[in-house]
């Protein structure tokens, strides 16, 4: 999936000190639209994210996906040599990004001072747990820990069960789309507004606290307590799931004033349309079991595809509950490129998400997938201005 545009970001230089997924997941958004990304790993152990999940011949096929686009390079930044060639890289850099506790890089002999002497040029984005201030600063903190002191866990399931988890690592995506727009916003203030270099401070729990919607208002000013409360939404109605003929399930979200009244008719329920019980949101509310019942006893009648089409041609917001196979197979997906085919030397071809957002002129590429441990080495060296020589040595000494 390439082609000759100039990408957006092309002459920005990023390096990656981090592992596993915040940190990994926002440069590889900046390594899509054109960024140069070098990603820093330890020499032969590499990032933990090549061994998570399903593996094929040892690597993990979530690193393809995460670490596309990007040359990877190995260096032991523990040592003064390892910390000397990340130095003479940061001089030649646009932006750091990390994900290490607080202090971690302060320990390797990377503090803020030093890197303003390396460059004062230099943007530099940390994503931790809690931020880089703060009496939980010094705390480990994963994507799961963020969710659930976040609040997203608290919201996550049915009223009678345990809290539980999305199914994905959001609290880290959500975390590196936030490290994104930070570093947008600093080299737009540094180049355009002729600022100076400025750190983006990203927390874990504060990415997704900020996704709360009216969760805190609501407690501060109405005293109310948002829930677990499943696959509803409350105080917005109709927005739930329902059972078709065949047992499977269709989203229907027609909350719309007027997108009620037209899902009203499509189910040939007439006798209800204009009925003041449902005329506005707060009055659905009101009556929301009496809707969803209303609602599944017509979807009961019609196989899940007929029940989507009758929706959809009606113009209600309506879905089918998709699975991996589901995507595959969609119309819309292929259509808009998000399923992409990606050469692969071992596996001939991977199946790769594509590319989000969709610019009209300068669109993102995928150039290649994750590369071995180090495998760009000689060339990121050499740009440097490390000899051969010098390149076989700190081999020799383990440093790269």
């Amino acid at each position: 999936m390439t082609n000759k545009t100039k990408l957006p970001l092309e002459g920005v230089k990023v390096l990656e000190m981090g592992s596993l997924i915040a940190g990994p997941f926002c440069t590889r958004i900046l390594a899509d639209f054109g960024a140069e990304v070098i990603k820093v790993e330890l020499p032969k152990k590499g990032d933990q994210i090549r061994k998570w999940r399903i593996l094929h011949e040892g690597t993990s096929l979530w690193w393809y996906v995460q670490s596309r686009n990007k040359k990877t390079i190995s260096v032991d930044c523990r040592t003064e040599e390892g910390m000397d060639i990340i130095k003479k890289l940061l001089s030649e850099c646009d932006v750091l990004v990390e994900n290490f506790r607080p202090g971690t890089l302060a320990k390797w002999g990377l503090t803020e001072e030093s890197l303003k002497e390396v460059n004062p040029n230099l943007i530099s984005c940390h994503i931790s747990g809690y931020g880089q201030d703060g009496p939980y600063k010094d705390r480990a903190g994963y994507g799961a820990i963020g969710e659930a002191m976040g609040g997203l866990r608290y919201l996550t399931g049915y009223p009678n069960l345990p809290p539980t988890r999305v199914g994905i690592s959001i609290g880290d995506s959500v975390a590196s789309l936030y490290s994104v727009i930070g570093i947008l916003m600093s080299l737009y203030h540094r180049d355009v507004n002729k600022g100076v270099a400025q750190k983006v401070d990203v927390a874990l729990y504060e990415a997704i606290f900020s996704l709360m919607e009216s969760m805190l208002p609501e407690y501060d000013a109405a005293g109310v307590k948002r829930e677990r409360t499943g696959a509803t939404l409350p105080g917005i109605a109709p927005s739930n799931i329902y059972k078709t003929k065949e047992g499977s399930y269709i989203v229907i979200a027609a909350n719309g004033d007027n997108i009620f009244q037209r899902l009203l008719k499509t189910m040939g329920r007439d006798d209800l349309v204009g009925d003041g019980r449902f005329l506005t949101n707060d009055q659905r509310a009101a009556n929301v079991d009496y809707i969803d019942d209303t609602i599944q006893e017509w979807t009961m009648q019609y196989p899940l595809k007929e029940c989507v089409d009758i929706l959809n041609e009606n113009g209600i917001p309506a879905g089918a509950i998709y699975s991996v196979e589901d995507m595959l197979d969609d119309p819309q997906y292929k259509a808009r490129e998000m399923i992409v085919d990606v050469p692969h030397p071992d596996l001939g071809s991977l199946k790769v998400p594509g590319i989000v957002p969709k610019l009209s002129e300068t669109p993102g590429q995928i150039k290649w997938l994750g590369s071995k441990i180090g495998e760009h080495n000689n060339q990121v060296f050499k740009d440097i201005g490390l000899t051969e020589e010098q390149i076989e040595q700190l081999y020799e000494k383990g440093i790269i």
